[in-house]
Protein backbone atom coordinates (compact mmCIF):
# COMPACT_ATOMS: atom_id res chain seq x y z
CA UNK A 1 0.00 0.00 0.00
CA UNK A 2 1.38 3.34 -0.95
CA UNK A 3 0.75 6.38 0.70
CA UNK A 4 -1.70 8.03 -1.80
CA UNK A 5 -3.82 4.60 -1.28
CA UNK A 6 -4.47 5.70 2.54
CA UNK A 7 -8.09 6.06 2.55
CA UNK A 8 -9.06 6.02 6.11
CA UNK A 9 -6.62 6.22 9.39
CA UNK A 10 -6.99 2.43 10.56
CA UNK A 11 -4.32 1.86 7.47
CA UNK A 12 -1.51 4.37 8.57
CA UNK A 13 0.61 1.22 10.18
CA UNK A 14 0.61 0.05 6.86
CA UNK A 15 2.40 2.07 4.74
CA UNK A 16 6.09 1.98 6.46
CA UNK A 17 8.74 1.19 4.12
CA UNK A 18 10.15 -0.68 6.95
CA UNK A 19 8.26 -2.12 10.17
CA UNK A 20 11.14 -2.87 12.43
CA UNK A 21 12.13 0.76 12.12
CA UNK A 22 11.35 3.14 15.26
CA UNK A 23 7.56 4.47 14.77
CA UNK A 24 7.45 6.23 18.46
CA UNK A 25 10.15 7.14 21.00
CA UNK A 26 8.92 8.43 24.91
CA UNK A 27 11.16 10.04 26.91
CA UNK A 28 10.36 10.77 30.82
CA UNK A 29 12.77 13.06 32.22
CA UNK A 30 11.91 12.85 35.42
CA UNK A 31 11.93 9.07 35.95
CA UNK A 32 14.56 8.16 33.48
CA UNK A 33 12.23 5.99 31.33
CA UNK A 34 12.28 5.93 27.62
CA UNK A 35 10.10 3.59 25.66
CA UNK A 36 10.90 3.27 21.51
CA UNK A 37 8.31 1.23 19.14
CA UNK A 38 9.02 0.09 16.17
CA UNK A 39 5.67 -0.05 13.03
CA UNK A 40 5.59 -3.91 14.20
CA UNK A 41 5.16 -3.19 17.98
CA UNK A 42 3.00 -0.25 17.96
CA UNK A 43 0.88 -2.32 15.61
CA UNK A 44 0.40 -5.51 18.28
CA UNK A 45 -0.32 -2.65 20.82
CA UNK A 46 -3.11 -1.47 18.62
CA UNK A 47 -4.38 -4.63 18.20
CA UNK A 48 -4.41 -5.97 21.72
CA UNK A 49 -6.21 -2.81 22.30
CA UNK A 50 -8.47 -2.69 19.48
CA UNK A 51 -9.70 -6.05 20.48
CA UNK A 52 -10.24 -4.93 23.71
CA UNK A 53 -12.39 -2.18 22.68
CA UNK A 54 -14.20 -4.44 20.82
CA UNK A 55 -14.44 -7.23 22.75
CA UNK A 56 -15.08 -6.05 26.41
CA UNK A 57 -16.15 -2.50 25.75
CA UNK A 58 -18.55 -3.23 22.64
CA UNK A 59 -16.54 -0.05 20.68
CA UNK A 60 -18.10 0.34 17.11
CA UNK A 61 -18.22 2.87 14.15
CA UNK A 62 -19.54 6.05 16.17
CA UNK A 63 -18.65 4.65 19.53
CA UNK A 64 -16.71 8.26 21.36
CA UNK A 65 -13.70 7.84 23.18
CA UNK A 66 -12.47 10.80 25.43
CA UNK A 67 -8.46 10.72 25.98
CA UNK A 68 -7.66 12.05 29.14
CA UNK A 69 -3.97 11.30 29.12
CA UNK A 70 -0.59 13.33 28.71
CA UNK A 71 1.53 13.26 25.65
CA UNK A 72 2.67 9.67 26.29
CA UNK A 73 3.41 6.24 23.68
CA UNK A 74 0.18 5.23 25.39
CA UNK A 75 -2.02 8.08 24.12
CA UNK A 76 -0.51 7.34 20.57
CA UNK A 77 -1.60 3.65 21.04
CA UNK A 78 -4.95 4.67 21.77
CA UNK A 79 -5.70 7.13 19.25
CA UNK A 80 -4.70 4.39 16.84
CA UNK A 81 -6.97 1.97 18.33
CA UNK A 82 -9.98 4.12 17.89
CA UNK A 83 -9.85 5.12 14.71
CA UNK A 84 -8.72 1.32 14.01
CA UNK A 85 -12.49 0.66 15.51
CA UNK A 86 -14.09 2.97 13.67
CA UNK A 87 -14.52 4.98 17.00
CA UNK A 88 -14.68 8.92 16.67
CA UNK A 89 -11.93 10.93 19.43
CA UNK A 90 -14.04 13.04 21.64
CA UNK A 91 -13.00 15.63 24.01
CA UNK A 92 -17.18 15.58 25.80
CA UNK A 93 -19.96 13.15 25.79
CA UNK A 94 -17.85 10.01 25.42
CA UNK A 95 -18.87 6.12 25.94
CA UNK A 96 -15.45 5.66 27.08
CA UNK A 97 -13.18 7.48 29.04
CA UNK A 98 -9.44 6.76 29.52
CA UNK A 99 -7.84 8.06 32.76
CA UNK A 100 -4.33 8.32 34.16
CA UNK A 101 -3.73 7.73 37.24
CA UNK A 102 -5.92 10.77 38.49
CA UNK A 103 -8.60 8.63 37.79
CA UNK A 104 -10.63 11.41 36.42
CA UNK A 105 -14.02 9.93 33.90
CA UNK A 106 -17.37 9.37 34.65
CA UNK A 107 -17.78 7.98 31.20
CA UNK A 108 -20.40 4.56 31.53
CA UNK A 109 -17.18 2.92 30.57
CA UNK A 110 -14.08 3.74 32.43
CA UNK A 111 -10.48 2.70 31.99
CA UNK A 112 -7.16 3.88 33.97
CA UNK A 113 -3.92 4.24 32.68
CA UNK A 114 -1.09 4.12 35.90
CA UNK A 115 1.51 5.16 33.18
CA UNK A 116 4.26 3.28 34.79
CA UNK A 117 6.91 1.93 32.59
CA UNK A 118 6.06 -0.28 30.03
CA UNK A 119 2.05 -0.49 30.47
CA UNK A 120 2.10 -1.76 33.93
CA UNK A 121 -0.79 -2.47 36.30
CA UNK A 122 -1.51 -0.28 39.14
CA UNK A 123 -0.25 -1.23 42.11
CA UNK A 124 -3.53 -0.87 43.89
CA UNK A 125 -6.98 -1.75 41.54
CA UNK A 126 -8.58 1.66 40.42
CA UNK A 127 -12.03 1.88 41.79
CA UNK A 128 -14.63 2.05 39.37
CA UNK A 129 -11.95 1.56 36.20
CA UNK A 130 -11.14 -0.98 34.21
CA UNK A 131 -6.91 -1.09 34.73
CA UNK A 132 -5.52 -0.71 31.67
CA UNK A 133 -2.60 -2.47 32.70
CA UNK A 134 -4.31 -5.74 33.70
CA UNK A 135 -6.72 -5.43 30.64
CA UNK A 136 -5.12 -4.80 27.63
CA UNK A 137 -1.93 -7.12 27.39
CA UNK A 138 -3.79 -10.71 27.28
CA UNK A 139 -5.74 -9.92 23.93
CA UNK A 140 -4.92 -11.22 20.87
CA UNK A 141 -1.84 -9.62 18.57
CA UNK A 142 -3.94 -9.31 15.54
CA UNK A 143 -7.35 -7.47 15.24
CA UNK A 144 -9.79 -8.08 12.11
CA UNK A 145 -12.39 -5.89 11.61
CA UNK A 146 -15.70 -6.77 10.33
CA UNK A 147 -16.85 -3.21 10.26
CA UNK A 148 -13.81 -1.16 9.03
CA UNK A 149 -14.20 2.33 8.70
CA UNK A 150 -14.95 4.46 6.28
CA UNK A 151 -13.82 7.68 4.93
CA UNK A 152 -16.45 9.19 5.99
CA UNK A 153 -16.89 7.98 9.31
CA UNK A 154 -16.19 10.05 12.28
CA UNK A 155 -12.35 10.38 13.40
CA UNK A 156 -12.40 13.55 15.94
CA UNK A 157 -14.74 16.22 16.88
CA UNK A 158 -12.13 18.35 19.58
CA UNK A 159 -12.50 21.96 20.50
CA UNK A 160 -15.57 21.72 18.56
CA UNK A 161 -14.27 20.90 14.60
CA UNK A 162 -15.36 17.59 13.48
CA UNK A 163 -13.42 15.97 10.95
CA UNK A 164 -13.78 12.36 9.20
CA UNK A 165 -10.85 10.52 8.34
CA UNK A 166 -10.84 11.85 4.70
CA UNK A 167 -10.89 15.70 6.62
CA UNK A 168 -7.52 14.15 8.77
CA UNK A 169 -5.90 12.74 5.89
CA UNK A 170 -6.74 15.88 3.54
CA UNK A 171 -5.20 17.95 6.42
CA UNK A 172 -2.05 15.98 6.40
CA UNK A 173 1.00 17.39 5.69
CA UNK A 174 3.36 14.31 5.46
CA UNK A 175 6.80 14.52 6.03
CA UNK A 176 9.69 12.41 7.53
CA UNK A 177 10.58 14.72 10.61
CA UNK A 178 11.15 13.41 14.15
CA UNK A 179 8.81 15.57 15.70
CA UNK A 180 8.91 16.22 19.62
CA UNK A 181 5.96 16.53 21.58
CA UNK A 182 5.78 18.76 25.01
CA UNK A 183 2.85 19.31 27.24
CA UNK A 184 1.00 18.38 23.51
CA UNK A 185 -2.54 17.61 23.22
CA UNK A 186 -4.68 15.32 21.72
CA UNK A 187 -5.94 16.91 18.00
CA UNK A 188 -2.00 17.81 18.10
CA UNK A 189 -0.71 14.35 19.03
CA UNK A 190 -3.35 12.88 16.33
CA UNK A 191 -2.25 15.26 13.71
CA UNK A 192 1.83 14.91 14.22
CA UNK A 193 1.07 10.90 14.43
CA UNK A 194 -0.51 11.31 11.17
CA UNK A 195 2.00 12.95 9.42
CA UNK A 196 4.94 11.05 10.37
CA UNK A 197 2.91 7.83 9.23
CA UNK A 198 2.28 9.59 6.44
CA UNK A 199 5.83 10.54 5.88
CA UNK A 200 7.77 7.57 6.67
CA UNK A 201 9.29 9.30 9.80
CA UNK A 202 8.51 9.23 13.71
CA UNK A 203 7.64 10.58 16.08
CA UNK A 204 9.55 11.33 19.91
CA UNK A 205 7.38 12.39 22.68
CA UNK A 206 9.19 13.83 25.36
CA UNK A 207 7.77 14.92 28.77
CA UNK A 208 9.11 16.64 32.02
CA UNK A 209 12.11 18.19 30.39
CA UNK A 210 14.11 21.31 30.99
CA UNK A 211 14.63 23.17 27.10
CA UNK A 212 18.61 21.64 27.54
CA UNK A 213 17.17 18.23 27.73
CA UNK A 214 15.17 18.37 24.67
CA UNK A 215 18.15 19.86 22.45
CA UNK A 216 20.48 16.91 24.48
CA UNK A 217 17.64 14.70 23.30
CA UNK A 218 17.31 15.91 19.73
CA UNK A 219 20.84 15.50 19.57
CA UNK A 220 20.80 11.97 20.32
CA UNK A 221 18.31 11.24 17.94
CA UNK A 222 19.70 12.57 14.99
CA UNK A 223 17.84 15.47 14.61
CA UNK A 224 18.01 19.78 14.68
CA UNK A 225 16.00 21.53 16.76
CA UNK A 226 14.03 24.79 14.70
CA UNK A 227 11.36 25.56 17.18
CA UNK A 228 10.11 24.16 20.77
CA UNK A 229 7.75 21.52 19.27
CA UNK A 230 9.47 19.87 16.82
CA UNK A 231 12.91 19.10 15.13
CA UNK A 232 14.12 18.43 11.46
CA UNK A 233 15.60 14.67 11.01
CA UNK A 234 18.79 14.75 8.92
CA UNK A 235 20.29 11.38 7.81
Amino acid sequence: MTRRQVTTLDQLLRVSNDPSQPLLTYYDMSSGERVELSTTTTANWVAKTSNFLVDDLDAEPGTRIRIGLPSHWLTIVWILSAWNVGACLVDSAADIGLSGPDLAADEPHRVAASLRPFGGRFVDPPQGFLDLGVEVPGHGDHFESFDPPEPTTAALDLDGTHSSHADVLQAATPDDRRLVATAGTVPRDAMLLVNACLGGGSLVIVTSATPEEIARVAAQEGGNIHDPIHYTRRG
